[in-house]
């Protein structure tokens, strides 16, 4: 589960190359779903990326457009990648093509998967968290529900010298809490989240913010945060 798949003075997935590679182990052929792309780029186009970036891993990327079956690509899938974009998009074509079921049953099989953006959103139990605009609607906002809590990447902390009076993500998160229940787990960029064997860890350069309903807020280091799977 990653924030972003680019950061600043960092090439397509470059700063995540080993961990993909320690990731995915053996598996050399990764399942792209390119789905949350918004028009003015082709699935392809948008596969390229992936494909380009791994290639010097030796690990070989498809589109899952490139298939004439959708779901069948799902359950035959060595691993799975579901990139950024916007997740309104990205979940409204999952259920438009089926694939909400057959993610669900591949992952909890032992199909690795990793998500980036909008493919972290999707991971947990809702995409109340994103901070995409909803550009189209889906049937629902139920998501995966891989993990028991919500994801906000690209997390912002507010700027002290800004004189902007405007809410900050934190304010939204909160906002959204007064409807929900399930935690909030803030990703800076150059974070992310490993889901392994049970274990849920707290990966990169950064801390992440923490936010439960009627709880003070607190900052995650990084490392073993597996009592978040008791949420």
């Amino acid at each position: 589960m990653i924030s972003t798949s680019k950061i600043h003075g960092s090439s397509y997935m470059e700063y995540l190359l080993d961990e993909v590679k320690d990731f995915l182990a053996e598996r050399k052929e990764l399942l792209f779903i390119p789905y949350a792309r918004p028009s003015g780029i082709s699935h392809e186009e948008y596969t390229d990326y992936p494909r380009k970036a791994l290639a010097s891993s030796g690990i070989k990327v498809r589109g899952i457009h490139e298939f004439s079956d959708p779901i069948e690509a799902v359950h035959k899938a060595q691993a799975i990648f579901v990139g950024g974009g916007n997740t309104f998009l990205l979940l409204k074509m999952l259920y438009e093509t089926k694939l909400i079921e057959p993610l669900q049953k591949q992952v909890a099989q032992g199909t690795p998967y990793m998500g980036s953006s909008a493919g972290s959103n999707i991971t947990g139990i809702s995409i109340g968290t994103t901070n995409d605009m909803p550009i189209v609607y889906p049937p629902s906002f139920d998501a995966l529900q891989l993990v028991p809590y919500n994801i906000n990447p690209h997390y912002l902390d507010p700027n002290p010298d800004s004189k902007h009076q405007g809410e900050t993500r934190a304010t939204r998160i909160e906002e959204f809490h007064f409807q929900n229940e399930q935690p909030v787990i803030g990703l800076r960029e150059g974070s992310w989240l490993r889901l392994e064997s049970g274990k849920l860890e707290l990966k990169g350069p950064h801390s992440a913010p923490l936010f439960e309903r009627g709880k003070e807020l607190r900052e995650l280091q990084a490392g073993d945060q597996s009592f978040l799977l008791e949420a």
